[in-house]
């Protein structure tokens, strides 16, 4: 088979045929937004033999891994979801988590630190559409990646040699970000958190909601929120009730949310103090969204790795996720509607996330920011991963000692499976073209 009839193949196999939906649209954007929207090809080519991992790594202990584990896949948010005012920054998607091989999401995030250099000079160049471009700004380059990558290595068995000398450093998280690009981003996030100046204002609660009378509801964003019909909201209402924490002030669907499950059902439920509503009222609110689960992307190609992968979607995702995060959302549940599983879980108020722009263009991001970007992420992994066993370390004794014997290996893969996604990536766009 061509490689142009493989990608077809492992593309379709999850997304349905290649056209003009949004997802395959999106993914035309730049090989980044192409491999945020193809985890499954990332598992398909290691399954395959593309990919080649060197074979001390899956000799690992297994762990939950996020699945689809890239730049910007990590972001600031608030511990327990919409009910913590803490904000840390920590992987945000476990929309593909499972139980497998942590050198997954190592490869995974070292290819997406050359993506991010390839995003970021293509938007500066004009070759990639961007809402950020100032071209009197450097975008980073080849020699920034290698050293964001070293020092993503460094970061990740830096943590797991603490974590073999004092177990209790799995209950750590980055709580600071006191230098560099990404301090504003924090900064950000404090501010949107229900105790922060721009709660009211900026939080994703106060951007969806709005006072309509003595009643609040959710705005009139057509690109974002769908109305239902009287039926459908009593369906969606009577399911999900026993779930919340409050009363349901409001229900819409949400529409063209994410890029790797853009074509998933999803919908927003606003949670709160039952009407008639006031500000008082609006500080108690705060959004649950309910949306459908697939199968996670490694489980097409590794299906028999773990018992617990044999859990129905949803219920692997919350689990996963309890285990990677230190503070889990207080809300995370799990329901079969409709001959599929949904994944319940709050929105967090002040979730910021990343984009390629933020970390790769701009003199901070040229002069250390973006290899300091990627040792935070380093950190933030290594702890994700370390909290699948909190009874013992072998797992963090086994990395530090594969880790240091692997890392030139580790980092010249990437590069090289890099260089596959843009060739993949070329293949994809003609394919859309001549569909």
């Amino acid at each position: 088979m061509n490689r142009g009839d493989y990608l077809r193949q492992h593309i379709e196999s999850i997304d349905g045929p290649l056209g003009e939906t949004p997802k395959h649209v999106k993914m035309t954007t730049s090989p980044f937004v192409f491999y945020r929207g193809t985890a499954q090809l990332f598992y398909a080519d290691m399954a395959s033999g593309v990919l080649r991992m060197p074979k001390a790594m899956e000799a690992l202990p297994l762990v939950c891994v996020m699945g689809d584990c890239h730049a910007s896949n990590f972001g600031f948010l608030t511990e327990e979801g919409s009910h913590g005012d803490n904000v840390i920054f920590a992987p945000n998607d476990f929309d593909d988590a499972c139980v497998g091989h942590a050198a997954w999401d190592i490869m995974r995030f070292l290819v997406s630190l050359a993506l991010t250099a390839d995003h970021c000079e293509g938007v500066q160049s004009g070759r990639y559409p961007s809402d950020v471009v100032r071209h009197d700004k450097p975008a980073i380059a080849r020699r920034d990646v290698e050293i964001a990558m070293a020092q993503f290595l460094e970061a990740y068995t830096a943590l797991c040699a603490r974590v073999i000398q004092s177990p209790s450093v799995i209950y750590e998280a980055i709580e600071q970000i006191p230098t560099g690009k990404l301090k504003k981003r924090y900064e950000k996030a404090c501010r949107r958190a229900a105790c922060g100046e721009d709660f009211t204002s900026k939080s994703a609660l106060a951007k969806a909601v709005k006072m309509k009378g003595d009643r609040l509801c959710f705005n009139h964003q057509p690109d974002k929120f769908i109305p239902l019909d009287a039926s459908h909201y009593q369906q969606l209402e009577t399911t999900f009730a026993p779930y919340m924490d409050e009363a349901i002030v409001d229900i819409v669907a949400r529409a063209n949310a994410g890029t790797g499950s853009v074509n998933m059902g999803r919908y927003y439920f606003l949670v709160g103090p039952a009407y008639p509503h006031d500000e008082t009222s609006f500080a108690r609110c705060h959004i649950v969204e309910v949306k459908q689960q697939r199968k996670a992307a490694p489980l097409h190609y590794f299906p028999g790795l773990c018992p617990v992968n044999s859990l129905n979607a949803a219920h692997l995702t919350a689990r996963c996720q309890r285990k990677i995060q230190r503070r889990p959302d207080l809300l995370l549940d799990e329901v079969e509607w409709r001959d599929a599983h949904w994944l319940i879980r709050s929105r967090h108020h002040a979730k910021v996330g990343i984009d390629p722009e933020d970390i790769g263009i701009g003199n901070k991001a040229v002069n250390g920011s973006f290899s300091e970007f990627a040792s935070y992420c380093g950190k933030a992994l290594a702890l994700a991963h370390c909290r699948a066993d909190r009874r013992s370390t072998v797992f963090e004794q086994q990395t530090v000692a594969k880790l240091c014997e692997h890392n030139q290996t580790l980092q010249e893969t990437a590069l090289a499976y890099y260089r596959q996604v843009l060739a993949d990536y070329q293949l994809f766009r003609d394919m859309q073209q001549h569909n």
